[in-house]
């Protein structure tokens, strides 16, 4: 009997229509189009402005292109796992609304939390309950609303972020296609680097924590910067080489995107061509949990059954990860 794994058999996507531009921002902060886009690759991001609208709006979109495209009954799903750093509520799991308003009444739903690495996080966690053949269709959204938390005067940070959401179904299969290994970290060393201060238990909401902006994503570019490059490229190099991957045998690396220059190190220290690096960051910019996903749907028409795909992230925490995943279709 072959061995099962979880394999992706759909993808879907979703990105608000409003367009936030370098050249817009010029005119908030100070900075300029060359600045932004020589040191992150970024041109633009796309922005969920509808102030009644959060996350799960846009995990919902998302979700709802994956179903159109596959013709999936969503009464056959079991499970939802949303990965977020921005869930429309504290308490109430944004998975279980998204679950809800897509029709998928037979799952059980959960949000998870690991920054940019969430979705990641989230196949992970995914796959492991599709090989324990508890469940059959397991979808895996990223999404966030990074606008939500982003103060539009601080030009380290307002730069760099935008909205947008991604999903993928996993199945099992028994062809030797999907998840085929997996390298996880997390340190607690970057927990002040990347972060927002107020509204945890820590530090609850006062008139005086909004006064001071504590609600909004802070972080220390430098250090993140420098965490990232080293961790995401060696993570990558290592799931190579634990599987015996040569730069021949991978065919597409997909890193998230927080900076092109990250993506670029980690792609060096592979040995990889860039015409096997997945890239979007200039339209997008940093979606968080969405970055992963997004490139899967923009890029979907290039995979192949068979596909060698690495996946990269690093994320506030800090967390980070590797992922090495045989593609199950031909799109």
């Amino acid at each position: 009997m072959n061995k099962i794994t979880a394999a992706i058999t759909a993808v879907g996507a979703y990105v608000p229509e409003d367009v936030l531009t370098n050249k817009m921002l010029e005119e908030m902060v100070e900075t300029n189009d060359e600045w932004i886009f020589s040191r992150t690759g970024i041109r633009e991001r796309r922005i969920l402005k509808d102030p009644d609208k959060g996350t799960s709006y846009l995990g919902i979109e998302a979700a709802k292109d994956l179903l159109e495209k596959s013709n999936l009954d969503p009464k056959e799903i079991d499970l939802v796992i949303l990965a977020s750093v921005t869930p429309d509520l504290p308490v109430a799991a944004t998975a279980v609304h998204v679950a809800t308003q897509i029709g998928a009444i037979n799952a059980f739903a959960y949000d998870l939390q690991a920054a940019c690495s969430g979705f990641l996080y989230a196949m992970s966690t995914a796959s492991a309950y599709i090989e324990s053949g508890r469940y059959k269709k397991v979808l895996v959204i990223g999404a966030d609303k990074m606008s939500s938390i982003i103060d539009y005067t601080d030009r380290t940070t307002c730069i760099i972020f935008g909205d947008g959401a991604g999903a993928v179904l996993m199945e099992p299969n028994d062809e030797g296609f999907g998840l085929q290994d997996e390298l996880l970290r997390s340190d607690s060393i970057g927990r002040d680097s990347l972060r927002i201060e107020a509204g945890g238990s820590l530090m609850p909401p006062t008139a005086e924590t909004v006064a001071n902006k504590l609600h909004y994503v802070r972080q220390d570019g430098k250090t993140v910067f420098k965490f990232a490059v080293s961790n995401m490229a060696e993570v990558s190099a290592n799931i190579m080489e634990r599987n015996k991957l040569t730069n021949e045998d991978v065919d597409w690396l997909v890193a998230h995107q927080a900076n092109k220059r990250i993506v670029g190190a980690t792609a060096s220290r592979m040995g990889l061509e860039d015409k096997k690096v997945l890239m979007n960051i200039e339209r997008y910019g940093n979606t968080t949990s969405a970055t992963l996903p997004l490139l899967l749907s923009d890029f979907e028409k290039q995979f192949k059954k068979g596909d060698n795909l690495v996946f990269a992230s690093f994320g506030g925490g800090f967390t980070w990860g590797a992922t090495y995943l045989k593609w199950a279709y031909n799109s």
